[in-house]
């Protein structure tokens, strides 16, 4: 009997230490090879089928060097990805059949995966656009049903099986519209599981007021929640995400389309303008601070991977390798140091903390604490009040955080009392965090 437990044991241990990505023991967060995972993603949806290697090359190196960790990208891409070569002259499945996928085609996917784990970078790899499915919008044409989206999918997982830096994401920006639909995305999903019960899948869809949950919630196959936010300026989304957080069963949520750099608000470019690095970085935060494990940044000119080659989509304003060093995308540097100089495991959303904790999206104030510190979002660079007892010790040590340009500014040791703060400046483009860790801790931003 001791045998058998041991044994068990054993197995237990072997397939953790083996799965590149799992859930975390409270459920919120996420694990790569056994350590704290923080999620900065990048959508580049047209990767696989519109760059070459070199630009392939020149577009993760660049991400990486910025500090991303997830590059969002489809095999099946949106813009006539069926039908339309990739740079190679190769189309992905002949006569668009899912059963038979074009291994030549497969071959650039497979040097573009490799290329991003050689760089640290993982792929959250999209096996199909939803036009394929449902062509409610866009090219398509509609060639998937249970049986052969079953069939794709676990050739897809038997290819990649052995890597380790794969994130599997079903849907791509489709909300099922009915019952069948769903029943083929369960297919996929189901088949991805059976095909590698390590795989890490989620379902990425339209904006709505549940993410991928609505229709996933109970799926086995389901392992963490997505958003989109619809590329609007000053969505609550975070309301959205602190009840995804609290939802039952629990699990990892994230936004995984924000609205993008460079992108037009609300696709009305002439009445509201273009988004902001501000507008972008905004969301960033509210989200990681109401209990997002990670973020996904994007940026209009680069998901579309715009260039002279192609037609633009919606009005971009810089071809892809000129916006690559967008202010907002640099300044996702900062938000990711500032989120790994704490633990990640620790970090709970608590708007308790603070007394101005209801104000609306663009004036918005977001805490979020640890054990032994707080992170304070003040959106418009408006005062707030600390309340007392939410880490312990009678000092803290205080600073502000700079979301544009990374620096710190030292306030000094203050007293664990309610107390009111007020940032350095204020005004749209001025956010602050105020940082308040407990005396005796260690902690630099670097």
């Amino acid at each position: 009997m001791k045998k058998l437990l041991l044994c068990a044991i054993l197995l237990i241990l072997h397939f953790n230490s083996s799965a590149q990505f799992i859930v975390s023991a409270d459920k919120h967060h996420v694990l790569k090879d056994g350590k704290p995972f923080f999620w900065l993603g990048d959508t580049a949806w047209e990767l696989f089928h519109r760059l070459d290697r070199n630009d392939a090359d020149r577009y993760l190196k660049r991400r990486a060097e910025e500090g991303f960790t997830m590059i969002q990208a489809v095999v099946l891409a949106e813009f006539d990805g069926l039908n339309q070569a990739n740079p190679y002259g190769e189309k992905p499945l002949d006569n668009n059949d899912p059963t038979k996928p074009n291994p030549k085609y497969f071959e650039h996917v497979d040097y573009v995966i490799d290329k991003a784990a050689s760089l640290g970078l993982n792929i959250a790899l999209l096996p199909t656009w939803g036009d394929k499915l449902n062509k409610e919008w866009g090219i398509g044409p509609e060639i998937f049903n249970e049986q052969n989206a079953a069939t794709y999918a676990t050739w897809l997982v038997k290819r990649y099986k052995s890597k380790k830096n794969l994130v599997w994401v079903l849907g791509g920006d489709r909300n099922p519209k009915n019952a069948k639909e769903v029943a083929v995305w369960n297919a996929m999903g189901k088949a991805i599981k059976q095909a590698d019960p390590k795989a890490f899948v989620t379902y990425h869809c339209q904006p709505n007021q549940l993410g991928s949950a609505q229709w996933f919630n109970n799926e086995s196959w389901f392992d963490f929640n997505m958003f989109q936010n619809g590329h609007c300026r000053d969505s609550p989304i975070y309301d959205k995400i602190l009840a995804s957080y609290n939802s039952q069963p629990t699990r990892p949520v994230l936004d995984g389309e924000p609205l993008y750099e460079d992108h037009p608000i609300c696709f009305n470019a002439k009445d509201l303008g273009t988004s902001s690095p501000y507008d972008v970085r905004k969301y960033a935060y509210l989200d990681l601070f109401s209990g997002a494990f990670g973020h996904t940044y994007g940026c209009h000119d680069v998901w579309q991977m715009y260039s002279p080659k192609h037609d633009p989509i919606n009005g971009p304003h810089n071809y892809w390798y000129d916006a690559l060093d967008l202010p907002g995308a640099n300044q996702m540097t900062y938000l990711k140091k500032l989120m790994t100089s704490h633990p990640i495991l620790d970090r709970v959303p608590d708007q308790s903390i603070i007394e101005e904790n209801n104000n609306s999206a663009a004036e918005r104030i977001q805490a979020t604490r640890g054990k032994d510190f707080i992170f304070i979002y003040s959106a418009w660079g408006k005062p707030f009040t600390v309340l007392p007892g939410k880490i312990s010790g009678e000092q803290l040590n205080a600073y502000w955080f700079n979301p544009r340009d990374g620096k710190v500014r030292n306030i000094g040791t203050q007293p664990n009392v309610k107390k009111k703060y007020t940032p350095p400046d204020n005004g749209y483009g001025h956010d602050w965090v105020l940082v308040l860790d407990a005396q005796g801790t260690s902690y630099k931003i670097e």
